[in-house]
């Protein structure tokens, strides 16, 4: 049955996500943090819900950040669920460890494990609170190397 409810989320996130980013086509205004540090205006999708969708080239790679309002019972660690794709040639890599960071507005920080889920690695924190928060992640592909990217969310 853990199987099933696993495979049923992966499979509606993944429905959520397709349907989504249609409807999240309408640029937004942000600024994200390139891999090598440096800050730089985005262009962030945001809706009325707080769904956010960003996809930004780390070392080559392509990376989806995606954070959304967590469901009732849909909670894994936060008030958000924070989910993160990563594409090599239109090849999604299921072979990667992924840790990631948020920094707060108030400047604490909460640092988290991705666990993977489909073609997507997730992880809960509570973004429910005003302000920019700084989204950053770390994720270690399968030749050893470590690639860093983040933005603001």
């Amino acid at each position: 049955m853990k199987y099933i409810t696993i495979w049923f989320f992966a499979l509606m996130m993944t429905a959520l996500l397709t349907f989504s980013s249609v409807a999240l086509a309408s640029p937004g205004h942000g600024h994200d943090e390139g891999g090598d540090g440096h800050h730089e205006k985005g262009d962030d999708h945001h809706d009325k819900d707080g769904m956010f969708l960003k996809k930004k080239e780390i070392d080559g790679y392509t990376v989806s950040f995606h954070i959304m309002k967590a469901k009732k019972g849909m909670e894994h660690g936060g008030t958000h669920n924070f989910m993160l794709k990563v594409e090599k040639g239109g090849r999604v890599l299921n072979d990667i460890a992924v840790n990631s960071k948020v920094v707060h507005p108030d400047g604490s920080a909460q640092t988290r494990k991705l666990t993977r889920m489909g073609d997507w690695y997730m992880a809960g924190y509570d973004l429910g609170h005003d302000g920019e928060h700084q989204v950053m992640v770390l994720f270690k592909t399968a030749d050893g190397k470590k690639h860093r990217g983040g933005v603001y969310y």
